[in-house]
């Protein structure tokens, strides 16, 4: 469990080379491409003196585009590695797209890959002369040594297309400046969004046709079927919710809202527990209420099952001791990241989490609690509801644009205390409206024994999925071990 000091600013120490994949990054020469590469710059090349000029060749490599499409009409071993590393629009020269394109549709039907036949589906299309002709796919074929090769070439034209799209950023991002036209702090993000999105190679078009699309989403229902009932989201721990939900998916924003004192920040800290000590996930929590230490004593707590009050008042045993030092090892391997820098603001926990999604593959973010987090913003909300409105609103963008599921913790206001039955519904959601409508999940806690302290069901809780936008709604039991700082299975007990 990485427990360190709060994170730093994402941006810094590190170039857009530095996030590409080693095996992308330019070396000294060694490709023998370095020529092209200069001819892509040289033109208008900046000397240092009056402002540069923006009138340059984009990066790009034609003859390695070449030798790319030359080494998939070769092998179609060669279609294979290439298809893992190229999109189509990597390619700068337009009518090497349309012929990679052809290649992957015909592969794709089983069928070989050779001038010929690229030559006659080109013609099917009415493509042919677009790409120079039959002729022209022959002397790729002939240009090329050898089709074993056909990756490291890929390499290149992938490289040259990144920077291409790096040079296409700083574009956008140099009008952004100028034109001022919106809050600093928003466009400092966007700005971050647009180098975020070169690094992940993503493309800039934002609309497909439905059949490209029900291709993919037929592709993933497969997937699903596949793994038997394997789960495909990232697990709670909590038998019953995972079968409910199938654990939390990419781009999902759950909400956890309870009352003062239910648990929120421990069923939080499960949740994470389960994705980073148990599965070995990736997970951040961005602390604004607990510090660090806290956080570590009630982890470990969980983990070991030795009393969080035992911790505190020095009064551990020599069990607990044993029981601590077992654990450990799993606890400190996790990757589980903690951040209890006071006062975040959205934009911040924007910026850390695209730099933990780079470098370390991000799984899941929790964010405690949404109440104490600020909009950042120069410009002020015209009401705290209008600021937790927009932060609401963000957090569900964040899960969106880094695919993964965001957690965000939040307080009620005091509804249930006014029902007989004390138990808190959606509309107890406080400051805001819209959190209910950005969320894909609810999960309202509730103990009866927090109010009535002999209650039947003292240890139980409920967690009421009031909401859940791909599924059913539901309550689940489980046990609350509030001296372990964990809730459990009710078969745990």
């Amino acid at each position: 469990m990485s427990i360190s000091e709060p994170l730093d600013d994402p941006w810094a120490d590190s170039g857009p080379s530095d996030r590409l994949p080693a095996s992308r990054r330019r070396g000294d020469g060694a490709r023998g491409r370095d020529e092209q590469h200069e001819r892509g710059r040289d033109n208008g090349a900046w000397d240092g003196g009056a402002a540069p000029t923006f009138e340059r060749v984009p990066p790009q490599d034609i003859e390695a585009e070449q030798s790319v499409l030359g080494g998939m009409l070769l092998s179609k071993d060669a279609i294979a590695d290439v298809v893992e590393i190229l999109k189509g629009h990597d390619f700068y020269k337009p009518a090497h797209e349309t012929i990679y394109q052809a290649v992957l549709d015909v592969y794709a039907k089983g069928e070989p890959a050779d001038p010929i036949t690229i030559a006659a589906e080109l013609t099917k299309r009415g493509e042919i002369n677009k790409v120079g002709g039959a002729s022209y796919l022959h002397t790729l074929v002939q240009t090329v040594p050898t089709a074993a090769n056909a990756a490291y070439y890929a390499e290149i034209v992938h490289e040259r297309a990144v920077l291409r799209r790096l040079v296409e950023a700083g574009t956008r991002i140099t009008q952004m400046g100028y034109a001022a036209d919106d809050d600093v702090d928003e466009i400092v993000n966007r700005a971050q969004a647009e180098v975020y999105a070169v690094t992940e190679q993503r493309t800039s078009e934002d609309y497909l046709p439905l059949g490209d699309i029900m291709e993919g989403a037929l592709d993933e229902i497969e997937a699903i079927g596949s793994r038997s009932g394997e789960m495909t989201g990232v697990p709670t721990g909590f038998t019953d919710f995972d079968s409910l939900t199938n654990g939390l998916h990419p781009g999902q924003m759950i909400v956890i809202a309870a009352r003062p004192a239910m648990g929120k920040s421990t069923l939080a800290l499960d949740f994470a527990r389960a994705a980073s000590i148990k599965n070995n996930l990736p997970s951040v929590i961005f602390s604004l209420e607990m510090g660090r230490n806290e956080i570590a004593m009630r982890l470990l707590s969980a983990e070991a099952r030795v009393a969080l009050h035992h911790m505190r008042s020095g009064t551990m045993t020599d069990e607990d001791w044993t029981r601590l030092a077992r654990r450990m090892p799993d606890v400190s391997a996790a990757p589980l990241y903690i951040d209890d820098s006071p006062n975040l603001s959205m934009m911040e926990i924007r910026a850390k989490c695209r730099r933990l999604k780079q470098r370390n593959d991000l799984r899941l973010v929790v964010i405690d609690y949404l109440q104490l987090m600020q909009s950042g913003g120069s410009k002020r909300a015209e009401s705290r509801q209008q600021e937790v409105s927009d932060m609401s609103r963000n957090l569900k963008l964040l899960a969106k644009e880094l695919e993964i599921p965001v957690i965000a913790l939040s307080q009620l206001n005091r509804g249930p205390e006014q029902r007989t039955d004390k138990k808190p519904m959606v509309s107890d959601l406080r400051e805001s409206g819209s959190i209910e409508q950005d969320a894909d999940m609810v999960i309202l806690l509730h103990r009866e024994d927090a109010y009535e302290k002999e209650s039947p069901r003292a240890g139980e809780a409920d967690l009421i999925v009031a909401k859940h936008r791909n599924g059913p709604t539901a309550t689940i039991t489980v046990a609350f071990q509030g001296h372990y700082s964990r809730f459990v299975d009710m078969a745990q007990t």
